[in-house]
């Protein structure tokens, strides 16, 4: 399945997991940097998406890819691709 996911076209989006409590379900949180129009900093802008995890291998602190897809409960409309990197 996550070769399948891989090849999907939709947004890619790489976040941390935040928590992992409900069965086949994660949410992640996707932190992007955005100038800011006035002062021209850089703001930290932080979102969290909830994620589809069938086999229940993520946990809280891995660093996760996930694709968009379509809607498997009102909230949840993202897949997740691969692990990248385990907590320790």
């Amino acid at each position: 399945m996550s070769n399948a996911m891989e090849n999907r076209k939709g947004r890619t989006l790489v976040g941390t997991v935040v928590s992992d409590k409900n069965d086949k379900t994660i949410v992640v949180n996707v932190e992007t940097l955005v100038k800011h129009p006035l002062l021209k900093k850089f703001v930290r802008r932080r979102k969290k998406f909830t994620a589809h995890d069938p086999m229940n291998e993520c946990g809280v602190g891995d660093k996760v890819k996930i694709v968009e897809y379509r809607h498997l409960s009102r909230n949840k409309c993202w897949h997740l691709v691969a692990v990248l990197e385990k907590a320790m």
